[in-house]
């Protein structure tokens, strides 16, 4: 190397662009809303991905209408694990954008099939470790047919889980509604969507409420400061979960709600680092695949005024942010979990014992490592 050179300095990563799932169940109206939202200029460069289950691509020259930067996922559904397609499909677009093959992006936009698990798809983005780095979730946005939402509710699990993991909800077809069976039907919907999940707001799109400005920035972060905006979903779970010692959102009329439950585990004892990874380790590895979402800000001991902000997929962590500062004076460790089949009380339970705090009759931190199942299933 000459004096007069100097070495080269290490380029930064790019700012990772936002990708939003667009989910609901078979004839809710994804397409019509995507290609309605499509023309809106808050997603004039998006690229969108579709995933298409039939032969013939219909949807594919819909958008081909509205919109250049399309990418048809013609071989099968997102609701399967990582799939091959769907990765390559992100990757081409990063490698084409990166080569100057296609317009520059903002942000990505996926709509699933009908009867996809959109905690699969998020599950792709959160272990590749590239898509990890380009990528990052900007909400999960769920269509709910309002004329037969409540008996596809009733008769498929896929349909609860899609309203239970949602940033967003967006009821349709309400002005194909009328007469008092019917809207007092469209209430009874409304209350049901609000126990399944409290922190997600729902949106009307006959009304026109389902803007592509109301839908983007639903999940983790504030689009305009790009950090995490934990103040607002913690706010609206905190209207309807419990903050529990084990109680949760009850589910008592219906087949498959009532195996989704909706609560808040909340302590004012700061965590040290090590105990919080321990813990959502143990939580992870063994009631994973329950952990239907779990997003959470926590006083780590060591840095009390840095809160941590966490997201949780089944058994991914997406890697923790930090904030500078709390977003309002609620200081307490708060975690807002989204599960299937596990229980309130075994999440507080495991936390307490983490912290030096058991119950009665209940294993201490060193009892749980050995075994993780001892709280019960």
């Amino acid at each position: 190397m000459s004096k007069t050179s100097s070495p080269a300095r290490p380029t930064a990563p790019p700012e990772p662009i936002p990708l939003t799932v667009l989910t609901g169940f078979l004839g809710a109206g994804k397409t019509t809303l995507l290609n309605r939202l499509l023309r809106d200029p808050e997603l004039s460069d998006a690229a969108v991905l579709v995933n298409e289950v039939g032969e013939v691509g219909i949807d594919h020259l819909l958008y081909r209408v509205l919109a250049d930067d399309v990418v048809l996922l013609a071989s099968g559904c997102l609701c399967c694990a990582v799939r091959g397609d769907f990765v390559d499909a992100l990757e081409n677009l990063l490698r084409e954008r990166d080569n100057g093959r296609l317009t520059p992006f903002r942000r990505v936009v996926i709509e699933t099939t009908g009867l996809a698990d959109p905690a699969s798809v998020l599950h792709v983005v959160m272990t590749h470790p590239y898509l990890l780095l380009r990528y990052r979730l900007d909400g999960v946005v769920t269509l709910v047919d309002a004329v037969n939402g409540a008996g596809t509710l009733d008769a498929h699990a896929e349909a609860v889980k899609q309203a239970a993991v949602a940033d967003r909800i967006v009821l349709t077809k309400t002005d194909l509604m009328s007469g008092a069976d019917a809207l007092g039907g469209l209430a009874a919907l409304r209350e049901r969507l609000a126990r399944l999940n409290p922190a997600a707001p729902i949106l009307d799109a006959a009304k026109g409420e389902a803007t592509a400005s109301a839908l983007i920035g639903a999940g983790l972060f504030d689009p305009k400061r790009k950090i995490p905006d934990v103040s607002r979903w913690l706010a609206d779970a905190a209207v309807h979960a419990a903050e529990t010692t084990g109680g949760a959102v009850p589910h008592q009329h219906h087949h498959h709600d009532h195996r989704i439950r909706v609560f808040t585990v909340a302590t004012e004892t700061p965590i040290p680092a090590a105990t919080l990874e321990l813990f959502l380790d143990l939580l992870r590895s063994a009631h994973g695949s329950k952990l239907l979402r779990l997003k959470g800000i926590v006083q780590l001991a060591e840095e009390p005024e840095q809160p941590v902000v966490l997201h949780v997929v089944q058994h991914v962590l997406h890697p923790p942010a930090r904030l500078p500062a709390w977003p309002d004076a609620d200081r307490r460790s708060r975690l807002v979990c989204v599960t299937h089949d596990l229980e309130p009380a075994i999440v507080r339970r495991m936390l307490d014992a983490f912290l030096g705090l058991p119950r009665p009759d209940t294993p201490d931190r060193a009892a749980l490592i050995e075994n993780p199942l001892s709280l019960g299933r």
